[in-house]
């Protein structure tokens, strides 16, 4: 176990070694011949242009060579035809299918290794040695070392995961070509010593339409731990198949350069050391390796690599992190400039995973043994209850938030509502190898920590609640997954600060450092489905408490399936008679939702089907973000028949928008969506007559605040005001039917969103507490800002309502918590009449005319804000302001500059929301204040 002290982990290359020495010491390793070549086997060539003549080569199969030479990208189609060419040639070669698309493409890959590995039953036998690594309560340390010394390493390749981001692809299929054919030493060595598992590409509907989203757009380098698309859930399942010690995710970025790690801080205190020391030093080796046309020599820099700088190993959604964190591999993100020549970025990108698997080759005994360590560290560390340190490794950077000594043995989500989501989240950490038991009995808890921040002395576990002891190998995971907060060690942040999962979804968890001995049983399958049947006469039923409840309830009503709730409860309730008790299981059981018979009859207000529209207007991204969350969830997971509804639509009063129930207006960066005075007064005409409209984030409130639709106003925000990705508690006001379901006090998902101050003529359905309650994780400045206001707001509007979200709800489709209330407002009560009165008064226009007029007069266009959306923030010591400013003028003039607390922020206008690997020069610009040593407090952007 490793000391409690920080520590600071030094990239080789950057002590004293020369960089020739380095590419000797690269290149001895990466040659030594294999056993087999001195042992009276079969001898390899010292001709690394030795080849296998039955394997196509890529320009015999492509017309074109890899690398060198490359004129074009590869399609899709290609990438699927010449994996399948050389998997029916190379007797090295298995292939198959990993996973579809959201479109139903194949996601093909290659397993690759010495001819003597890859008859089924070897294949499968040593891929079960090296999953036997991973419990060292079950192998002895001398069977693992036997293990170590005999049996080859597992090393993936995989690109593409952003659609347009090709070279990686094409790369692995040249990594595919020599691995497959190749007959020299260099060669047989990576064959004995590993199987390779080549993925080419992760996104094939995103490659075919040159974007970075698949077809929900979904970045599914964002999707890792919640595997929410086919594209990640298919690749986590062949992962844990075949666990990984290396792994490659091949992207490209703005600018011509390269990145390969060592990371930018942070990183996450839970990876274990041996990835981290694996990473850097495969950094090194690609360091040694690099270069093609002249690159990083005294006169050509730009087609050069550089490390420690925007690529952090912190948040736990990455193809680089959840490798490290979950199955304990050098987990590696590699990027390439997309300015450069095809030819160049695929052969560096080779150029890289050749070098990586030499590496890997080389050193693949020490690697399983130290493989087998990182289990055995955290069996110790479950035990103890010890969590680990955090740790920077950029040299000019120093541990600024510790992780607190504090020692966390067990977990416990407890079942009292919501029990469907709470189930997922089960599932969820079973699909990663985690054990996870139920209470057969009730629990007594000496020192318990509830999630927000306080305690209980002996607290009660009830009887059927979910306990994950830490002492199992997965505990780098779980406390990765579900740790109340991340410890961010340096404040940089590339994404999110906190996604703890139990916050996320608002299910009520305790932690402790007790050493417990539940009665417990470990859970083999989900539960939920049928619990009891019903009478004839009677009915089923079950709290809509949850997301995984909302997804039953839509696709009840959808079946047709007459669904009534109770609108003081929230208990829905079915007719016995409406639907078969098997069919009835078989939609709740995979849910996770728990319904139970009764003689009862079904009672409550009737739930109708929503007839939803859903608004692509000026300002919203329909092939990415809130849109396709939306798309995805309630469209893919509810089943709801999406309608578009455009700006033309609200403007023009067509029947697309008027014939709508409900009008859903995803997030955004336009203040009217494009929506005229005329288009404005349709709107709130359409509400009035009875509609249900749900406004997300910042287009969603801002566009009904234009409307007239609220009386809800934006508080600006302070100076130095970050909130990056955060949670908070939350009070919830319990007279709304948007917030049926809910207790009292919540937790909400926070990403810098628009401030409200409170509504006053609507309910406020989810405020921040203004007392000693407020209560925040991840990394926040001046939240104290949120303090008294508005998150959740339900405005009547006539006989309609405006439901405001000033938060993203659907986030990335993780966030349960959020989907469930955005099913309420789906589902508000709205009368009949209501509905017959919309639509006959927009099949009348004339009737509605003076209303119009009205609302027409009043509606003003604000300024459009789209100019700040997703801005750079930089923060620096004011001390530092004018070396900082002289900096960046080199490369923008639009920088504004505030001074608070000793900080000075400067804040850079982002109109396209670009992320930081793919802005024109963000990346460079702090690469540049670090070489001028401006010490940066914080960077978001």
């Amino acid at each position: 176990m490793r000391p409690r002290a920080a520590t600071y982990r030094r990239f080789p290359y950057g002590k004293v070694t020369s960089v020739a020495a380095v590419a000797l010491t690269a290149a001895t390793m990466a040659f030594v011949p294999p056993a087999s070549a001195n042992s009276g086997g079969p001898k390899c060539s010292p001709d690394t242009n030795a080849h296998l003549a039955s394997v196509p080569t890529p320009e015999a199969f492509f017309g074109f060579p890899l690398g060198k030479g490359q004129p074009r990208v590869v399609t899709t189609g290609e990438i699927r035809a010449y994996v399948d060419a050389v998997g029916k040639a190379s007797d090295r070669v298995v292939t198959g299918t990993m996973a579809h698309s959201v479109s139903g493409q194949e996601l093909p890959y290659a397993i690759v290794s010495g001819k003597d590995h890859m008859s089924r039953g070897e294949l499968d036998d040593i891929a079960e040695e090296i999953r036997s690594l991973r419990d060292p309560r079950s192998l002895r340390p001398d069977k693992a070392a036997h293990i170590a010394k005999d049996t080859p390493a597992i090393v993936w390749i995989a690109g593409n995961v952003h659609g347009g981001e090709t070279s990686g692809a094409d790369a692995a299929l040249k990594t595919l070509y020599e691995l497959s054919s190749g007959l020299s030493c260099d060669v047989a060595q990576r064959n004995e010593n590993l199987v390779t598992v080549i993925v080419p590409t992760q996104n094939p509907d995103g490659r075919d339409a040159n974007r970075r989203q698949n077809d929900y757009g979904f970045d599914l380098n964002r999707d890792w731990f919640a595997r929410t698309q086919p594209e990640t859930d298919g690749k986590i399942a062949m992962l844990r198949d075949y666990p990984p010690q290396v792994f490659v995710d091949a992207h490209e970025m703005g600018g011509r350069q390269f990145f390969f790690p060592p990371n930018a801080d942070p990183i996450h205190h839970e990876i274990a050391d041996q990835p981290v020391d694996w990473i850097n030093r495969i950094g090194a080796a690609n360091s040694a390796a690099f270069g093609y046309n002249g690159a990083c020599t005294a006169t050509v820099t730009t087609e050069c690599y550089f490390n420690y700088a925007t690529y952090d190993l912190f948040y736990m959604g990455y193809g680089d992190t959840v490798p490290a964190t979950g199955f304990g591999a050098a987990g590696m993100t590699y990027e390439k400039g997309s300015s450069s020549a095809v030819e160049d970025r695929v052969q560096q990108q080779f150029n890289t995973q050749w070098a990586t698997t030499g590496w890997a080759a080389a050193n693949k005994r020490e690697v399983l043994g130290g493989y087998y360590k990182i289990w055995q560290t955290a069996l110790a560390e479950g035990k103890a209850g010890t969590l680990e340190p955090n740790e920077v490794v950029q040299p000019t950077n120093t541990v600024q938030f510790p992780v607190p000594d504090t020692k966390i043995r067990s977990y416990f989500l407890l079942p009292g509502r919501q029990i469907g989501d709470v189930r997922r989240l089960v599932e969820r950490l079973r699909g990663m190898d985690v054990e996870v038991y139920r209470l057969d009995r009730s629990l007594k808890v000496p020192n318990a920590q509830i999630f927000g921040g306080r305690s209980a002395k002996n607290f009660t576990v009830p009887e059927g609640a979910y306990w994950i002891p830490m002492d199992q190998p997965q505990k780098h995971w779980i406390q990765a997954l579900l740790g109340e907060d991340p410890h961010v060690p340096f404040p940089y942040f590339y994404d999110v600060s906190s996604w703890s999962n139990p916050l996320l979804m608002g299910v009520d968890t305790i932690y402790t450092g007790d050493a417990l001995s539940p009665k417990a049983d470990l859970v083999k399958r989900i539960d939920g489905g049928v619990a009891s049947h019903a009478s004839r006469s009677g009915s089923y039923t079950y709290p809509l408490d949850s997301a995984a409840a909302s997804e039953l309830t839509f696709r009840l009503l959808g079946s047709g399936v007459p669904v009534t709730r109770d609108l003081t409860t929230g208990v829905v309730s079915l007719p016995a008679r409406s639907i078969k008790a098997g069919d009835l299981d078989d939609l709740a059981r995979p849910l996770g939702v728990t319904v139970t018979g009764s003689h009862k009859a079904a009672s409550g207000t009737a739930l109708r089907l929503p007839d939803t529209g859903l608004f692509a207007g000026t300002g919203i991204s329909t092939t990415s973000g809130s849109y396709g969350e939306a798309r995805y969830v309630l469209g893919a997971r509810w089943g709801l028949d999406l309608k578009p509804v455009t700006t033309a639509d609200i403007n023009g009063n067509t029947p697309a928008f008027t014939e709508r129930t409900t009008l859903v207006v995803p997030d955004g960066s336009n203040s009217t969506g494009g929506l005229t005075a005329q288009g404005l007064a349709n709107l709130k005409a359409w509400v009035a007559a009875g509609g249900t409209y749900v406004g997300l984030r910042n287009e969603g409130t801002r566009v009904a605040r234009a409307a007239g639709l609220t009386s809800t106003t934006e508080k600006a925000k302070p100076t130095g005001y970050q909130v990056i990705g955060s949670h908070f508690r939350v009070d919830v006001d319990g007279s709304s039917p948007v917030a049926l379901g809910r207790p009292a006090e919540d937790f909400q998902f926070n990403n810098s969103d628009p401030i409200l101050n409170p509504s006053q003529t609507g309910t406020n359905v989810i405020t921040y507490p203004s007392d000693d309650t407020f209560w925040g994780n991840g990394y926040t400045v001046g939240a104290e800002a949120l303090k008294g206001t508005a998150s959740l707001v339900d405005e009547p509007i006539g006989s309609g309502h405006a439901v405001l979200f000033a938060y993203n709800p659907l986030f990335r489709a993780y966030n349960e918590n959020g989907i469930h209330l955005v099913a309420n407002a789906l589902l508000h009560p709205a009368s009949a009449p209501a509905v017959a009165a919309m639509r006959t008064a927009a099949a009348q226009p004339e009737t509605r005319s003076e209303a119009l007029r009205e609302a027409a007069a009043k509606a003003a266009e604000p300024a459009d804000l789209g100019g700040q959306w997703r801005p750079i923030s930089i923060e620096v010591a004011q001390d530092d302001l004018a070396r900082t400013e002289a900096v960046i003028r080199r490369y923008t003039d639009t920088a504004q500059v505030a001074q608070a607390g000793g900080s000075a922020y400067f804040t850079i206008p982002n109109p396209e929301g670009l992320a930081a690997d793919e802005h024109p020069f963000l990346r460079d610009m702090v690469n540049a204040l670090q070489s001028a040593r401006i010490p940066l407090r914080s960077v978001v952007g």
